[in-house]
C-alpha cells in the first residue's frame, strides 16, 4: 500500500504549545501538511494573496451598490445575474439556485401622537446633499420592519430604555406598567427583534424603536454627511422576526423553500411578531418622548436628545398603524464550485451575502466584493495549475437582510448533502478598517490564528495576528487579560450566536464554522439606512479598500489551507481549553445566582428596602424568590473529562506517528481519519434542538433566546439557569454532559484512525 510521509504535521496540528505567541520562532510547517506539500501550499498562497486588488474591489462595490438592491427587487436580481456572469467569465462553474419566501412590504405606516398635543412623524430619509444615490426614493424600501404583524393601535407611551427583559424588571420597581400601552425603545443592547418580542410578553399593545444619537448619533460625532454619524432623519430598517426559533422563510421551516414545498398557513408561523413594530429616526422620537411625564428615568437610561428622559405612562398617548403585502418574493442565490481533485466529497464552503436593505456598500457590499475577488483569484490560480484536494463552493447569498433567507433555505434544501460533505463554513458580512475579527468554531481556533499570521496588515505593515494581539494587549478589561495575549499560543476567537448567514451551517446542521471581517477604525451610523452608499463607504468605511483587500487575502488563504490539507486541521486543545471555561461560567453562575436570591430575600425580610428607600422617588422592593436548589453539575464535568481525554489521545496519536519521522498514513486512513473529524462538530448537536427551539441542534453555541444576535454558549444549560428553571437546568446538564461525551467518542475514533494508519 502506498505510503503517505506525515513527519511533523499531526504536530504542528494538534500537540499543545505547538506555537508560540511569537510568530519569528514558528517552523514553517502548516497544520495538516506534509513537509513538501506545505512548501508547495505556501507557495500557491503567495501567488494567490499577490493578486486581491483594491482597483476592482473599488469597481465591484459602485456596480453593487449603484441602486437599491432588496429582496424582490429588480436591481437584486440584476445584481445575482450580474455576479453570475463575472464568476463564469473567469472560468468557474456556477449557476443561480432559486427559492420563494414570505418577504412582507409595507402598503400603510402612519405614526400620530394624538395627546397632549398633535405631531405626525414623517417617517422618510431625505435626500442628502453630495450623496447621489439617496435620491433614488421610488426605489427605496420605506422605513419599516419586515415581519411585523399588521396593526392598528392607539395608547399612552411608556419609554423602556433598550426593551430588554432587565428593564422590565426595573419598571416593576418603578410601579410602571405597559399593559395596554405602546412602548417606545431605543436601538442597542439587544437585537432589535428581542424589544416588540419582550414587550409583547408584559403585555405591550405597539412597539416603536428608535435610534438615539447616544448610540450612533451627534453624541459620537459629526452626523452624515459632515461626518460617519446617524442625521437625525435616519432610521435602521431591519427585520423582527423572531430568528432565536428558528431563521428563513417563516413558512416552510426546516424544509427549502422551493416551489413544491408543503408551506404554513399564515396563522400558523411562529416567528411573526405578536405586536405591530414600527422603526423612527430620532428627530420622530423626541416630540413623542418630550410629551411623557411620570418617573424621570434612571441615569442609565437617559439618551443624548436636549430633554428630559422619562418613564411614563401620560399624559403622551400615540396611535400607531401598520399593514403590509404579504407577498412570495423570489431569491437568488449564486453558487460556484471549484472540484475537489482527490477529495470532491469533502466541501470547503465559502459565503457572503449579496442583497441589502437599501443601497448596502458596507452591508453587505463590503464583504460580497472581497469574495467576489476570492473567486477571482482562485480562478487565476486555476489557470495556472493548481487544483484543490477538496471541492470549494462559493456562494453569495440573497436574503440574508430579512432573515438569513437565501443561506438557510439552501442550507436545508441540501441538508442531507451537507450533513455527509460539508468540512467547514467561512462566513463573511460587512467589512471596515481595522482589526481582525473571528469567530467560529474553536476546533478551528488554532487554525484561523496560523493563517492570521501570514497576512500583512496594509496599515500597521506586520501581521493582522500580531496587531490584534497588540490591541488585545493594549486595551485589555483586566490585567489577566493583558497577560493572556502574551502567554497564550493563540488568540481567542469568539463564539457565533446569530446575525448572519453562518447560522444554518453551524446552530442547524453542525458545520464547524468562522466568520471573518475587519474592523474598530472606522465607525459610523448609516447602517440599513438610505445613507449606507458608495458616498459613504469611500469617505468613511474603507476608502481605499485595502481591507476588502486583506479580507479578500485572510479568506482567500483559509479556504485554500482548508481545501488541500492532507489532513483537516481541526484543534482539540484550544477547543477543550474554552469548553472549560463555558462549564466554568455556568457553574459560577448557579452559584451566584443562588447567593444574590438567598441575600434578596434576607434584604426584603429584614425590611431594608423599605428603610432605604427614598420618599420623593420611591422604588418598589423587588419580589421575594424561594431560593435554587444546589445543581449537580457532576454530569457536565463527567462529560468535560471524557473530551478532555479524548482530545489528550488525539494529540498523542499525531505526535507519535511524528516521531518516526517518516511515518506514514496510507491515503484510505487519511480519507477515514478526515471523515471522522469532520464528525466531530456534528457529535455537538442533537436532533432535537434546545428547549422550545428544535431548529438550533448545536448544544455548545446558539443565539440567546433574548439577546437575538448575541450568542449564549452551551446555552441549553446557561438559559435555564439564568431564566430559573431549576428542573430544565438538572436536565439540559445531563444532556450537554452525554453531547460532550459523544465529542470526545467521536474525536478518540479519530486517534484510533491516525494510530491503525501509521
Amino acid at each position: 500500500m502506498q505510503k503517505l510521509a506525515i513527519c511533523s504535521f499531526c504536530l504542528a496540528l494538534l500537540a499543545p504549545g505547538a506555537r508560540t505567541a511569537d510568530p519569528a520562532s514558528e517552523a514553517a510547517a502548516l497544520a495538516g501538511y506534509t513537509a513538501a506539500s506545505a512548501k508547495a501550499e505556501q507557495d500557491w498562497e503567495a501567488k494567490f494573496r499577490a493578486l486581491p486588488d483594491p482597483a476592482n474591489l473599488r469597481s465591484y462595490m459602485e456596480r453593487l451598490a449603484a441602486r437599491p438592491h432588496h429582496v424582490g427587487s429588480a436591481y437584486d436580481k440584476d445584481n445575482a445575474e450580474w455576479i453570475l456572469a463575472r464568476v463564469k467569465e473567469w472560468g468557474l462553474d456556477a449557476k443561480i439556485e432559486n427559492y420563494d419566501v414570505l418577504f412582507p412590504t409595507p402598503k400603510e405606516r402612519a405614526l400620530e401622537l394624538v395627546a397632549p398635543t398633535r405631531f405626525a412623524a414623517k417617517l422618510e430619509e431625505p435626500t442628502v446633499a453630495g450623496d447621489a444615490t439617496s435620491s433614488q426614493h421610488d426605489e427605496q424600501l420605506p422605513t419599516y420592519n419586515a415581519y411585523s404583524i399588521d396593526g392598528d393601535v392607539t395608547g399612552p407611551l411608556v419609554y423602556v430604555n433598550f426593551g430588554v427583559p432587565e428593564d422590565y424588571e426595573q419598571l416593576e420597581r418603578l410601579g410602571v406598567s405597559v399593559k395596554g400601552a405602546i412602548v417606545i425603545a431605543r436601538y442597542g443592547s439587544s437585537w432589535r427583534g428581542i424589544k416588540p418580542k419582550v414587550a409583547a410578553e408584559h403585555g405591550a399593545i405597539g412597539c416603536l424603536i428608535y435610534s438615539d444619537p447616544h448610540e450612533d448619533g451627534y453624541f459620537r460625532g459629526l452626523d452624515f454627511p459632515a461626518g460617519p454619524f446617524r442625521p437625525k432623519d435616519g432610521v435602521q430598517r431591519g427585520s423582527v422576526m423572531d430568528m432565536p426559533i428558528y431563521p428563513g422563510d417563516p413558512l416552510t421551516p426546516g424544509i427549502g423553500a422551493t416551489p413544491g414545498a408543503k408551506r404554513l398557513a399564515l396563522s400558523e408561523v411562529q416567528t411573526l411578531t405578536k405586536i405591530p413594530v414600527l422603526p423612527i429616526s430620532y428627530a420622530d422620537a423626541q416630540p413623542l418622548l418630550a410629551a411623557m411625564s411620570g418617573r424621570v428615568a434612571p441615569e442609565p437610561w437617559r439618551g443624548s436628545l436636549p430633554i428630559t428622559y422619562r418613564v411614563g405612562p401620560g399624559p403622551a398617548r400615540v396611535h400607531l398603524k401598520v399593514s403590509f403585502n404579504w407577498d412570495t418574493k423570489p431569491l437568488y442565490d449564486v453558487i460556484a464550485r471549484i472540484p475537489g481533485s482527490t477529495s470532491p466529497d469533502e466541501w470547503i464552503i465559502r459565503g457572503n451575502h449579496h442583497d441589502a436593505w437599501v443601497n448596502g456598500a458596507q452591508d453587505p457590499v463590503s464583504g460580497a466584493v472581497a469574495l467576489l475577488e476570492e473567486a477571482r483569484g482562485l480562478a487565476d490560480l486555476m489557470r495556472q495549475g493548481w487544483r484543490p484536494k477538496r471541492t470549494i463552493v462559493l456562494c453569495f447569498w440573497d436574503g440574508e437582510e430579512e432573515g438569513l433567507l437565501g443561506s438557510t433555505e439552501w442550507a436545508e434544501d441540501h441538508a442531507r448533502e451537507l450533513q455527509e460533505k460539508a468540512a467547514v463554513y467561512i462566513n463573511s458580512d460587512g467589512n471596515d478598517r481595522g482589526f481582525l475579527n473571528a469567530s467560529g468554531s474553536h476546533t478551528l481556533e488554532k487554525f484561523i490564528n496560523g493563517v492570521a499570521r501570514d497576512i500583512e496588515d496594509p496599515e500597521a505593515k506586520v501581521s493582522i495576528w500580531k496587531r490584534l494581539q497588540f490591541r488585545r494587549i493594549a486595551r485589555p478589561d483586566s490585567a489577566a487579560d493583558r497577560q493572556e495575549p502574551r502567554t497564550r499560543a493563540d488568540l481567542r476567537i469568539g463564539a457565533l450566536g446569530s446575525g448572519s448567514d453562518y447560522s444554518a451551517f453551524i446552530d442547524h446542521l453542525g458545520v464547524a464554522s468562522l466568520n471573518l471581517g475587519f474592523g474598530g477604525e472606522s465607525e459610523g451610523g448609516i447602517y440599513h439606512s438610505i445613507y449606507d452608499d458608495f458616498a459613504w463607504y469611500s469617505k468613511f468605511g474603507d476608502p481605499d479598500l485595502i481591507y476588502g483587500k486583506a479580507l479578500a487575502q485572510t479568506a482567500g488563504t483559509a479556504v485554500m489551507r482548508l481545501a488541500d490539507a492532507e489532513l483537516l486541521p481541526y484543534d482539540f486543545g484550544d477547543f477543550t481549553d474554552t469548553i472549560r471555561r463555558y462549564v466554568n461560567e455556568v457553574e459560577k453562575l448557579a452559584q451566584d445566582m443562588r447567593e444574590q436570591i438567598i441575600e434578596q430575600s434576607r434584604r426584603i425580610d429584614e425590611g431594608l428596602f423599605a428603610a432605604i428607600d427614598n420618599p420623593s422617588d420611591r422604588l418598589l422592593p423587588p419580589p421575594k424568590e424561594t431560593a435554587p436548589p444546589f445543581l449537580n453539575f457532576a454530569p457536565l464535568e463527567n462529560g468535560f473529562a471524557a473530551l478532555q481525554r479524548a482530545g489528550e489521545q488525539y494529540s498523542q496519536a499525531a505526535a507519535r506517528a511524528a516521531a518516526g519521522g517518516g511515518a506514514a498514513l496510507a491515503n484510505r486512513s487519511l480519507r477515514e481519519a478526515n471523515a471522522k473529524l469532520i464528525a466531530v462538530e456534528r457529535a455537538l448537536t442533537l436532533k432535537d434542538g434546545l428547549p422550545n427551539r428544535p431548529w438550533y441542534q448545536h448544544q455548545i453555541y446558539a443565539p440567546g433566546f433574548y439577546t437575538g444576535y448575541g450568542v449564549k454558549t452551551l446555552p441549553g444549560v446557561r438559559e435555564s439557569i439564568e431564566q430559573k428553571q431549576w428542573k430544565l437546568a438538572e436536565e439540559q446538564i445531563g444532556r450537554v454532559g452525554k453531547v460532550l461525551e459523544n465529542a470526545g467518542e467521536a474525536i478518540q475514533s479519530a486517534a484510533a484512525e491516525l494510530a491503525r494508519g501509521n
